[in-house]
Order: C-alpha cells, then sequence, then structure tokens
C-alpha cells in the first residue's frame, strides 16, 4: 500500500526555541514535513539527559496530542528537534518506513540506557544495533497511542525507560511494534534513523567524529551515509553525547553548503543595521606588537560605537586575574544595559582589516559570531572544527577548506576566540551566569559554557577580515619595539615600515635614476624613518667620528662618520632580512646578472648624524662595498638645511634627498663620491655596505 506525505505527521516537543529548534525547522520546510509542536511556551521539566534520565514531559505531552487526532490511516513521526536534522522528505521516509513491515520503528542504539540490566531482556539482532533509542519513532496513529497510553509517570521520569520495558515485554512488542522473531533483522532502522554513535569520553559535549558515517555530495543535496550498512538515512539524530556532530554535520545537510552552490542560507534572515548600539571590550593579555595601529583600525570600523571601554590597561605587565575581570566588566556592562544590543569582544592581538566587519556580523543576526582571521602564512585560526577528547583542539574534515577559503560561508563551529560578537539578549536571559569566563583560559571557559547552553557559535569566512598576530616572542626592551617584528609579523611590519608605493615601483616606473648608475626609489615609510631616528637616539652611544673604530673589523675607519652600527641596538638579522626582501629584488633588477650574497652575509649597515657643530659633511671616498644602499631618514626643508650625496666623477649631486627613498649605487672604483654640507638642523641617513 502507497502512503502520501499528507499521511504523514511530525510531532516533537520543544518548550523553548533553540537554535537546534531552528535548524530543525528549517530542514523540515525545506522537504515540506507538515510538523506539530508540543509543549511551547511551558516549562521544562524532564531533566538534563545528561547528568540523569529524564524526557518523561515528552511523553505526557504526545499522549496529550494524539488524544485529538482520529485518523487511524496517518503515520506519526515522533522525533527530537533540537539535535536533529532531516536530510530527504516524506516520499522516502514512508517508503523506507513500509519496507520495514511494522507497525513501529524505533531509532536504535549501540549502548543501553538507562538500565544495564535489562540487557539480557533485549531480543538480538542479526545485524545493527540492539538497542532501543527513544529520541525518534515512526508508526500508525493508533499504535503510537497504544504505545503512550499507560505513561502514569513524572514529567522527570525516563522516556527511555518506558519504551524499553515495552519493548522488552514480548506480548507487547508484539501487539504494539508487530514483532514476533527470534532476531530482529535492524538494518531497516539505518534507512531512516541515524542516530550518531556516543563515545565514552568525559565530556559529553566534545567531539569525536563516528567512524559509521561519512557526508555524501550529491547535485545541490548532501546526504550522512552510513558506511556499515550502505544506506542513506533520511533522519540524523545526534542525540546526548554527539551534539557536536550534528552541529557538525548541519553545516552541510539537507542543503546547506554544496559544491555547486556554495552557501545556501547566509544570505537568510538578515537584520537591519538601523538604531542598533554596541559595547566593544578590548582585551589586552600580554606584550602585543602594533598597539597603535590597532587603535587606528578600530577607530575605523564602519559603524556608530556609542562606548568604547579599555579599562584594562594598555600597560602591557598586568596581572592576569585582572584580565578576568575586564570580561566579567564589559559583558556585565552590556547584560545591565537594556539599551545595549550587541557586544563585541576583541583581542589586542587582533588585525581587522575589514572596515565593515561589524556591519557584517551583526548583519548575520547570529547568536555568537565571529569572523574568520588567520595567523599569516599559516592554517592557525580564530576557531576549531571540531574538539578532542580532551577540550582542545582537533581538525575536522573540513577546517583546511574553510581556512584557505575553498569552501565559504557561515559555519558551526565548537570553538572561536580572539573576536566574537554575542547579542546581548543572550547575556541577559540565557547568559545570566558570572561564571562564563571563569578558568585558566576565559576563551575555553566561555565556549565550554556556551556549549551547556545549547547556544550556537558560528565562524563566517564569506570576506576576508584580517588576522592575528604573532605574539609568543614579542620582545619589549626597546623604544619602538615593533622594529624587530620582521620575522614574527612580517606582513603587519611592511604595512607599518614599507613606503606605500614600495609596491609600484616596477609597475608605475618609479624608479628614478638621477645620475648614472645612482638609483632612486621609495623604500621606508615615514613612520619607519622616525622610529629609526628616535630609536638611535633613545640608545644614544653615537660614535665619536675617530678612525680608530673597535667596531670594525681591523679597527680603522679611513673615512669615518658620527653613527651607531644595527649590531649595537641587535638589529642586524632585521636589517638583513629588509634588505633580502626589499632592496636585493630592486637590486638585481637595475644590475641584471648580478646576485647578491647579502642573503648569507652583509658586512656592515650604521646610522649617521650629521649635524654642523659635530660632523656636517664627508669628504670624497670609495665605499667598502659592490653596491650601497643609502636611505634618507629625515626631510631636507623641514629638518634640516643643505646636505645631499655628489658623485665626483659624473660631477651628479642629488641635493633634495627625500624622507624615506633610498638611493642605490656602486660602492667602489665608478662612484667615487661625498656627503655635502648640513647646515642647519640635523640629518640622519641609514647607511649600508653590501657585499665587501
Amino acid at each position: 500500500m502507497l502512503w502520501f506525505p499528507d499521511k504523514l505527521l511530525v510531532v516533537t516537543v520543544a518548550t523553548k526555541e533553540t537554535d537546534g529548534y531552528r535548524r530543525f525547522l528549517r530542514t523540515a520546510k525545506h522537504f515540506n514535513y507538515t510538523v506539530k509542536v508540543l509543549g511551547r511556551g511551558q516549562k521544562w521539566k524532564g531533566g538534563d539527559y545528561m547528568s540523569a534520565p529524564g524526557g518523561g514531559q515528552k511523553v505526557r505531552l504526545l499522549n496529550e496530542g494524539l488524544k485529538e487526532m482520529k485518523d487511524d490511516h496517518q503515520i506519526i513521526l515522533f522525533i527530537d528537534s533540537y539535535d536533529v536534522v532531516f536530510a530527504s522528505g516524506p516520499k522516502e521516509l514512508l517508503k523506507k518506513f513500509q519496507q520495514a513491515k511494522h507497525r513501529v520503528v524505533f531509532s536504535s542504539e549501540t549502548l543501553i540506557w538507562p538500565d544495564r540490566h535489562l540487557e539480557d531482556k533485549y531480543p538480538h539482532v542479526r545485524e545493527g544495533n540492539r538497542f532501543l533509542g527513544s529520541g525518534g519513532f515512526i508508526g500508525y496513529l493508533p499504535n503510537i497511542k497504544e504505545l503512550v497510553a499507560n505513561w502514569t509517570g513524572d514529567d522527570g521520569d525516563s522516556d527511555q525507560l518506558f519504551f524499553t520495558k515495552i519493548y522488552t515485554d514480548q506480548s507487547k512488542r508484539v501487539f504494539i511494534f508487530g514483532v514476533l522473531l527470534k532476531h530482529l533483522k535492524s538494518k531497516c532502522v539505518f534507512l531512516i534513523f541515524q542516530i550518531l554513535k556516543t563515545s565514552l569520553i568525559a565530556d559529553p559535549h566534545l567531539f569525536v567524529f563516528p567512524d559509521d558515517v561519512v557526508l555524501k555530495f550529491e547535485d545541490h543535496q548532501v546526504r550522512v551515509r552510513n558506511v556499515l550498512y550502505d544506506t542513506l538515512p533520511v533522519i540524523i539524530h545526534g542525540n546526548g553525547p554527539t551534539k557536536l556532530q550534528i552541529n557538525y554535520l548541519g553545516n552541510y545537510i539537507p542543503n546547506t553548503w554544496t559544491f555547486e552552490s556554495g552557501c545556501t542560507v547566509c544570505r537568510e534572515d538578515l537584520r537591519s543595521l538601523s538604531a542598533l548600539q554596541v559595547l566593544i571590550g578590548i582585551f589586552i593579555q600580554q606584550p602585543t606588537p602594533f598597539v597603535t595601529v590597532f587603535f587606528e583600525r578600530l577607530l575605523n570600523l564602519h559603524y556608530t560605537v556609542f562606548r568604547s571601554i579599555t579599562d584594562c590597561s594598555l600597560n602591557s605587565v598586568i596581572i592576569y586575574v585582572l584580565i578576568y575581570q575586564c570580561v566579567f566588566f564589559f559583558s556585565d556592562l552590556c547584560r545591565r544595559d537594556q539599551d545595549c544590543d550587541y557586544f563585541f569582544s576583541l583581542d589586542i592581538e587582533v588585525v581587522l582589516k575589514n572596515k565593515d566587519t561589524l556591519k557584517i556580523l551583526i548583519e548575520q543576526n547570529l547568536p555568537i559570531v565571529a569572523p574568520m582571521i588567520t595567523r599569516a602564512g599559516r592554517l592557525w585560526s580564530n576557531f576549531w572544527g571540531a574538539l578532542s577528547g580532551d577540550g582542545y583542539y582537533a581538525r575536522s574534515e573540513d577546517y583546511v577548506d574553510i581556512v584557505q577559503g575553498r569552501r565559504v560561508g557561515v559555519w558551526n563551529v565548537p570553538y572561536v576566540s580572539n573576536v566574537y560578537l554575542v547579542k546581548a539578549g543572550l547575556l541577559q536571559r540565557e547568559l545570566k551566569d558570572y561564571e562564563l569566563f571563569s578558568s585558566s583560559d576565559p576563551d575555553m571557559a566561555f565556549c565550554h559554557n556556551i556549549r551547556n547552553k545549547g547556544i550556537f557559535m558560528y565562524v563566517t569566512n564569506m570576506h576576508t577580515f584580517g588576522r592575528i598576530l604573532s605574539t609568543e616572542n614579542y620582545q619589549t626592551g626597546h623604544l619602538h619595539n615593533d622594529l624587530w617584528q620582521i620575522f614574527e609579523n612580517p606582513v603587519d611590519w611592511e604595512e607599518r615600515y614599507i613606503h606605500e608605493n614600495y609596491t609600484r615601483i616596477m609597475k608605475d616606473k618609479l624608479i628614478e635614476n638621477p645620475c648614472p648608475d645612482v638609483y632612486w626609489f621609495p623604500v621606508f615609510s615615514s613612520v619607519a624613518c622616525n622610529h629609526m631616528i628616535e630609536e638611535m637616539e633613545h640608545y644614544g652611544k653615537w660614535s665619536g667620528g675617530a678612525n680608530v673604530d673597535n667596531r670594525i673589523h681591523g679597527g680603522y675607519e679611513n673615512v669615518p662618520t658620527i653613527d651607531i652600527h644595527m649590531t649595537q641596538i641587535n638589529f642586524e638579522k632585521d636589517w638583513q632580512k629588509f634588505l633580502v626582501e626589499y632592496v636585493v629584488p630592486i637590486t638585481e633588477k637595475m644590475f641584471p646578472g648580478y646576485y647578491t650574497k647579502v642573503r648569507a652575509h652583509f658586512e656592515l649597515a650604521f646610522v649617521v648624524r650629521y649635524k654642523p657643530d659635530e660632523q656636517p659633511s664627508l669628504r670624497p671616498h670609495h665605499d667598502a662595498s659592490t653596491f650601497t644602499v643609502n636611505i634618507a631618514l629625515n626631510q631636507v626643508g623641514l629638518d634640516y638645511q643643505g646636505g645631499g650625496c655628489r658623485f665626483l666623477r659624473y660631477d651628479c649631486s642629488i641635493q633634495a634627498p627625500r624622507k624615506g627613498w633610498a638611493l642605490l649605487h656602486p660602492g667602489r672604483l665608478t662612484h667615487y663620491h661625498e656627503g655635502l654640507p648640513t647646515t642647519a638642523g640635523v640629518r640622519y641617513i641609514a647607511v649600508s655596505f653590501v657585499d665587501p
């Protein structure tokens, strides 16, 4: 006998609208299931399932709800909703139910719960799971009515135990289930239900992906395939300890994300941006580079922020507990302020490059959402796709594809950190607990508590948002410590210290040729120049300009200057890296066929100071180098008068050096040169002798 979809009614119990419930309804709507929800607005008294058996309230509500139903030909699917998704539609479900040839079919589990003493009473099975699962069953209306008619328990009693006792009573099983077999073949269950396999781990909220299911990508649809029984179940249930697994699968099933269409739901239920207020909490846990740039970017976010609080202090050396107090302080401010719509948590090491970050996150209209940020050149990001058995990072199957942008969307994940947006309504209702962040790791504690509350966390990689700084090896012994970040944070170092036009040098032909074989090009930003000067003056140990100089090989300088060597401030390796990355490419382009040895070694680099009353000029000389790099660190006419460089052989002078521009010229034989007098102020240049 063929059954039509209008004969099927999905019944579920949901006393409140959770994220999982909304996901369930979305998948039901996608396949046009008719859903009846019981218990809306009622207080849940059925326990939490994790610490003790419960669920009796569901049986009571089902029993009451069935009494008004009269069509004996109706088929009832009773299913949980907070942790269930549909993978296919009513026609396939009804066909598979018919194939089972039983009046009632329950989902099945590998473990018996809650009374293990009943194990011997279960009938044996040829294949499949032996034990009943109460989270989902399907059957004819008269049989379902009979199944729950004798419920007399309390709301906190175990629904699983109630159904188990019926099933293990052979006379009741025959009457209700229509099963009179010595050995029940239960593979048919996997045609309908897939209860994700339970792993015996300490924390029921941790993710251990089951080895019996895989995602199967079909044409514009995604299914779960049971590889043990080669089935495509219609209903996927992540009950109890497997909720993180269903969250992962829900990122794809039934068509949330497909290879053909990408994310199909990312533009649904978007929020208007009008008249919203956001509280930003900025957290500093350790010394962090580029703090000034962080606040410059923060002020440039395209959103009106009504309050920006940084009471955690910019002092890099602070007591760790003070940071927790700030977390409590920030979140509690938003919790107590009825005008607060969102709380934006932002760590100081986050580099937000996208000025629309806040607008994009708010528009998603999600309870907690983080912009995906990564560490430059690495797979590290601010989210975890899965959790290990001990609650720390584990790599999900899709993690690399998400981080590298091969899969783009909005992803339900078990952990976010560093930067995320929280709806104020969560703080004011579901998350009233002041212990949200209490742990040696506030992000770990926060996410653990969020998972326990059944609230979904998301990360979006639909836009490029920025990156996160490396802070592990940040040293604070200098005036401008960021100068020493070319190895740890090369992208940020470049943005801060390399001239804004450097990348256009070749494309826009910015290299000038003021004298024969002398090349002039922009390389340092104004900030880099200022920081170099200030760092040298802060160090303060300028040479006396004498010929005897123990800092160099041989101890004698033929043409001395008043200077400080890069080695004196422990900057030689960083300066060498700078030369390799930003000067060598220009050198090898301008002098084709020559390949510098600076990648392995360079001889000498220093900052020279010229003052009218100290050392105003430098007599004609050759440099002890194959080529020399001379970078002007301040501006003629503004910081000093006079100055410049004259190449005697060509009678060619550069008398107005531009701040941040480098002069590149041969050092020996052909380019005999002198430093022209500085007549007022102070002139600074950074000089490198390359390939001596």
